[in-house]
């Protein structure tokens, strides 16, 4: 095993990009399988995320192309469309002294670009399999010159389902490739692609290192399904986040917790596959700019995302994997800062709780939520804060007036202040504090599906998944769940095309409430239910009852339920 890029053989180009870098050792997997790649044999890849494996392939690939060939030679088959640009920009970096030309592949962008650079040619192409495949039936990519062909993060690809379009892609390429295929597991799936595909492959695996969490203050609350949303409503109100990242399981859960979210006064975006790359770039340029605090992703989305500052992770859902587990609480404690990872267990997730302290061989400690007393005590320090923050600025001086003018006609400046602050707090009113329930032991022999079975409950749903007959009666019910709120019923839903954020928007304009006071919002089909503060119903049926849906001219009616 070389010890040193130099004894690799690599051509000069290569080799003065590596030391722009300061790369002079590679590492593991780079020593083991540039040597087998340069060879053009076919190898497996069992490596983890950040062992180094994208130069493993690319400096080998870089060294065999051919110049002047207009068609691809290489193509690199990417789960997402973050890691693809990754892997691309990477590639660009290796070969900055070749001129070899690279081009990313991905659904969000235009086709129009794409296509446009595959007829001036290209030398290697980077893509998820949706993309790749549409350009590929369409007749635009041509993938007869390919020598090699690397599989990036394949068991990644085939949780999502690609399976099939990578076989498709893989039949449309020379009998005479090279394929090199990577995966931090190897499920039978993968196996059987691997034994269709490769020609007599050779195998490097490298052992996994043992994860380091030791600027991560890690906590755990027990809490019912029922009550998560409550339970992080309740951190949101106690922690001091700068930044958050909310892993859920699903597309759909991302929506529904960050309208949620939203709806209780905090501002949370989504993150996840289905946005567009140019809505992502825009989710991620409003957080790094601190115009969004919260953003709610998906395993899937958040690859890639490379933030340095982010105080909090928080799992509202657990994973099925102990290293997704550190992959996602891995993005706070960056750049020698201290970060905080919260997880918020069911009370049947305890087995994941052991296997994840097994692989981390970390504890978590366990956590008590805090109580409605803490709340209020967060808020009249916020209050506080803010207060101090202006006097400090000394920008009020139409406020000053207003005072002088109470002053004048004989008020105590302090029953003035006093009383000012009445009104400020009033809002908090406005945001009722969620009841949560006892948390009772879980009988494995009771429900022994485990903790699979964990699913939003009281709040989100995954409509993905469908949900259950007493999960559906309990939001069609004539009665709010939660103290203090009335539940009210839309004629519009989901076939009207009525998002969460059109609910808040329509009542919060029309009945002159603040829409961060609405409570739990679920759409149907044909009518949505949403909860509103107690103090706010006549407000809300005022008119009748009849509001103009905001994005159209639709008339949308509201009645208590």
């Amino acid at each position: 095993m070389s010890t040193q890029f130099s004894e690799l053989n690599l051509h000069p180009e290569l080799m003065e990009a590596l030391e722009k870098r300061g790369y002079t050792e590679p590492s593991p997997i780079q020593a083991q399988m540039i040597p087998i790649m340069m060879t053009g044999a076919d190898v497996i890849g069992q490596a983890q995320t950040g062992t180094g494996k994208t130069a493993a392939f690319a400096l080998p690939i870089l060294q065999n192309l051919i110049p002047g060939q207009r068609k691809p030679q290489a193509l690199i088959l990417s789960p997402t469309r973050e890691l693809a640009m990754q892997v691309a920009k990477a590639m660009e970096g290796y070969g900055a002294y070749t001129g070899v030309r690279v081009l990313s592949i991905y659904g969000g962008s235009s086709y129009g670009r794409q296509i446009g650079a595959l007829k001036r040619g290209v030398d290697v192409v980077v893509g998820t399999p949706g993309r790749l495949l549409d350009l590929l039936k369409k007749k635009n990519l041509d993938l007869s010159a390919i020598r090699t062909l690397v599989l990036d993060e394949a068991d990644e690809m085939l949780s999502m389902g690609f399976i099939e379009d990578i076989e498709t892609i893989l039949d449309a390429t020379p009998n005479q490739r090279q394929i090199a295929l990577f995966s931090a597991t190897m499920p039978k799936a993968i196996r059987n692609l691997a034994s269709r595909y490769l020609n007599d492959p050779q195998s490097v695996s490298i052992e996994k290192k043992h994860p380091t969490l030791t600027a991560i203050e890690q906590r755990y609350y027990l809490v019912n399904d029922r009550d998560k949303l409550a339970a992080l409503t309740r951190l949101f109100e106690t922690e001091e986040i700068s930044r958050a990242l909310v892993f859920v399981r699903t597309r759909a859960g991302t929506g529904e917790l960050s309208s949620a979210l939203s709806t209780r006064g905090f501002s949370a975006e989504m993150l996840n596959g289905d946005l567009s790359q140019d809505a992502r770039e825009r989710v991620m340029s409003r957080f790094r700019n601190d115009r969004i605090q919260v953003l709610v992703a998906t395993d899937v989305a958040a690859r890639g995302l490379d933030i340095d500052d982010i105080s909090h992770v928080f799992n509202y859902d657990l994973p099925d994997d102990p290293e997704v587990f550190v992959h996602r609480i891995g993005r706070t404690g960056r750049a020698g800062k201290e970060g905080i990872a919260i997880t918020l267990m069911t009370p049947k997730e305890t087995r994941m709780l052991n296997r994840i302290e097994g692989y981390t061989r970390q504890k978590m400690t366990k956590a008590e939520l805090p109580s409605k007393a803490d709340i209020m005590n967060a808020r009249k320090k916020q209050i506080v804060e803010r207060m101090e923050v202006w006097l400090r600025r000394g920008r009020f001086k139409n406020e000053l007036e207003l005072v002088n003018q109470l002053v004048e006609a004989g008020h105590d400046p302090l029953e003035i202040a006093a009383a000012s602050m009445r009104i400020v707090r009033e809002s908090e009113n406005q945001r009722p504090v969620e009841t949560i329930g006892e948390v009772r032991e879980w009988n494995s022999r009771r429900d022994p599906r485990g903790s699979r079975n964990s699913r939003f409950s009281g709040g989100p749903r995954d409509k993905g998944r469908g949900s259950s007959k007493r999960t559906r009666s309990s939001f069609s019910s004539r009665k709010s769940h939660e103290q203090g709120m009335a539940r009210m019923v839309l004629d519009k839903g989901r076939s009207d095309g009525v998002s969460p954020s059109d609910v808040v928007g329509t009542i919060a304009y029309h009945a002159n409430i603040p829409g961060k006071s609405l409570g739990a919002i679920h759409i149907q089909d044909q009518q949505t239910f949403v909860d509103v503060p107690e103090q706010f119903v006549d407000q809300v049926l005022a008119k009748n009852g009849n509001y103009r849906l905001r994005k159209n001219k639709e008339i949308m009616t509201v009645e208590k339920a």
